[in-house]
């Protein structure tokens, strides 16, 4: 691959709207282009290395017992309606319609098309278990997209979906679509995590992503050193040391005043408490009632488990003047104690330790200290509702858990008879009796791991490729190619490499060595062969980008030299 002839359309400066380190180098070391808002062409190099990660993950799920299939990228709407789906998808949903008027989606997903593939061609247990794979274009219209193809509205992705006669055949498929996921993401030389995570949109009763590390990922991991790993949104809050409340005393309870104080902090301040001592009393609104949700004054409402709890993706906070209609009183003042009977109320599973309690008095500049749940007033049910955190107990082994940032690029999910129940996808047993398929779905994306390697793999000059997800394997840098000697020199060793399957970028432009060499690094290619003054003492040098390393060889010998490393 000549550069003169190659469209590798490098740039000095960071565009404007590229937020994060990926995005920035993506764009800078002519990987992609921006076509509209959240999509992107991909130029010759990063197809390079769409296609080796395709590579990497074809061999895995052909490995795993998987069998490619390619499904259509138009899907009936109807389809999204016998599932049940088309409420839970919403706005990202895109829609278009064909000149007959029927509206038809691009597919952000195949759990539907799958199951109608196995409705009508898996019609006996003896068939099962199946795993069909596909690697295609998704669609899904982020409201924001951001972080150039991280947070896309469309991109490229390998989805599959298993089939099975019973949940133990189910178990044994996803461990192994779990070890194919590590084998992918460990072959293209990335640390990650492999976390309990939320179902979403997707359903079913388990799911794991994995997520690889990175200081700009959008994801919170929670893990420990005992290798337990959970995503923010699924995490359970339990503190090493338990809240310790006041000892109910009835004569506690009493009427404060707290003028003008209706933040946690200004009134914990005030009366001289820890903010985990207060209870805050959040109000919501959920189809046609209100309810009140009752957290630790130190901790947040985890929205995600709410709208499971409740079933309700619109379920919203009050508004100001809803709020003192319900209570009577104030925003910031807000308790419990003396709701209307209809209010239910909810409280995190913290709060199940019979303390005392400091709320809201429904009144202007006062709350209430020495509240007694059942005594003063009863909550209808516990759950977990608040956001975990750092420093909180794995649930494994008890230690403090710590916080990092990643990037999800595969996700697995148990999804059980959720598709197959309702599109009546069913099998016929060895009794000749009928049965909804077990079913699983595995999803990795190709596009999204090209930016979290670039986000973990960077330094200031530009990327640092893995060998094996690097657009090209090796960098030949003659630094004059006004000079006979060199370029016939960086020829033979093009056409060497080239002749043993080698893939090779050979920089023959008529440029200045400083920009020939900032390229260079910009595009991160493991190892650079340089062909420069040295030449006349017959020796090159092959630096390796992850490194920084010179290794100066003769002449003669680099190519046998060369073909090592990159074989290593």
């Amino acid at each position: 691959m000549r550069w003169s002839r190659s469209c590798i359309p490098t740039l000095k400066e960071n565009p404007h709207e590229a937020e994060i380190p990926s995005h920035r180098l993506m764009v800078r070391a002519g990987l992609i282009r921006r076509l509209a808002s959240g999509v992107y062409t991909f130029l010759p190099l990063g197809l390079k290395t769409i296609v080796r990660i395709e590579s990497i993950v074809r061999e895995e799920m052909d490995a795993a017992g998987c069998q490619e299939v390619l499904m259509p990228i138009l899907h009936p709407i109807e389809i999204y309606e016998e599932s049940g789906r088309i409420e839970n998808f919403g706005s990202e949903l895109f829609k278009l319609t064909d000149n007959r008027e029927r509206t038809f989606a691009l597919g952000p997903t195949h759990e539907e098309v799958i199951t109608m593939i196995a409705r009508d061609e898996l019609r006996s247990y003896r068939s099962l278990p199946q795993c069909l794979y596909q690697i295609l274009i998704k669609f899904r219209d982020e409201i924001r997209p951001r972080y150039g193809v991280i947070r896309a509205k469309e991109f490229i992705m390998k989805d599959a979906y298993s089939f099975h006669t019973d949940d133990e055949s189910l178990d044994e498929v996803y461990r192994v679509m779990e070890r194919a996921y590590r084998n992918i993401i460990e072959r293209c030389g990335l640390e990650y995590r492999v976390v309990e995570a939320e179902s979403g949109y997707i359903g079913g009763n388990e799911s794991h992503e994995f997520m690889v590390l990175a200081g700009n990922g959008e994801d919170r991991i929670l893990s420990c050193d005992c290798g337990y790993a959970v995503n923010l949104e699924r995490a359970a809050a339990r503190p090493v040391e338990p809240y310790v409340g006041e000892e109910p005393c009835e004569e506690q309870y009493r009427e404060v005043e707290t003028p003008g104080m209706t933040s946690i902090d200004e009134v914990s301040t005030f009366l001289k408490v820890r903010p985990g001592d207060l209870v805050k009393t959040l109000l919501y609104r959920t189809g046609d009632r209100n309810i009140a949700v009752l957290v630790p004054g130190d901790r947040e409402v985890n929205d995600i488990k709410l709208v499971k709890i409740f079933d309700d993706p619109d379920i919203r906070f009050l508004e100001p003047g809803e709020i003192e209609e319900l209570t009577g009183g104030p925003v910031g003042f807000s308790g419990p104690v003396g709701l209307p009977v209809e209010t239910a109320i909810y409280a995190d599973m913290l709060l199940k330790d019979g303390r005392m309690m400091i709320i809201g008095a429904n009144r202007a500049d006062r709350h209430l200290t020495g509240v007694l749940e059942g005594r003063d007033f009863k909550i209808d049910q516990f759950g977990e509702l608040v956001r975990a955190r750092e420093g909180d107990a794995c649930p494994r082994c008890g230690k403090p858990m710590s916080m990092s940032n990643g990037i999800e690029v595969g996700h697995i999910f148990k999804l059980g008879t959720r598709y197959s129940s309702r599109m009546k996808a069913t099998f016929l047993d060895e009794n000749g009796e009928s049965h909804p398929f077990v079913m699983g779905c595995y999803g990795f994306g190709i596009s999204r791991l090209i930016a979290a390697a670039i986000e973990q793999h960077h330094d200031e000059n530009g990327i640092i490729w893995h060998p094996s997800i690097a657009p090209l394997d090796i960098h030949i840098l003659p630094v004059n190619v006004s000079d006979d000697e060199v370029m016939r020199t960086a020829e033979r060793f093009e056409t060497g490499l080239q002749e043993k399957g080698i893939e090779v970028l050979l920089d023959d432009r008529d440029l200045r060595p400083g920009v020939k060499f900032k390229d260079a690094d910009l595009l991160g290619i493991p190892l650079r062969l340089t062909i420069g003054k040295k030449l006349k003492e017959g020796r090159v040098e092959l630096f390796e980008r992850s490194t920084g390393e010179i290794e100066e060889l003769p002449v003669d010998t680099a190519l046998e030299r060369i073909l090592e490393r990159v074989g290593n």
